[in-house]
């Protein structure tokens, strides 16, 4: 009894790292990315990640778990009263990351503008 309990417990863990990409909410999807600093009537309210598991969804060759983790940096700039993401990047990759599908990873500073 007690291996079946285990066995069902690991299953449920494995099929919940299982990852789709990231969708972006009504009030994400108002966000904007910017290279270019903003002006001085924003008002800066943070630094912000955004993540996408790639955990069984193999490493980031597409392209879709960058922009879930594009889509999850919006969002979460969103929640937090921003509409304009600026100097958006991903953090370095490291020998671990070429070696497993670790986590889709992009940071930006988030602002409120006029």
């Amino acid at each position: 009894m007690r291996i079946k309990m285990l066995l069902g417990l690991s299953a449920a863990m494995l099929l919940a790292g299982c990852s789709t990409t990231q969708q972006l909410s009504s009030a994400g999807q108002q966000v904007k990315f910017t290279d270019d600093k903003p002006s001085s009537q924003c008002q800066p309210l943070g630094t912000v990640t955004g993540a996408q598991s790639n955990w069984f969804s193999g490493t980031n060759g597409d392209g879709s778990a960058m922009r879930g983790a594009a889509n999850d940096l919006r969002n979460k700039a969103a929640e937090m009263g921003g509409n304009t993401i600026y100097g958006a990047n991903s953090p370095t990759q490291n020998i671990l990351s070429s070696l497993a599908p670790l986590d889709s990873k992009m940071v930006g500073q988030v602002y409120k503008c006029p």
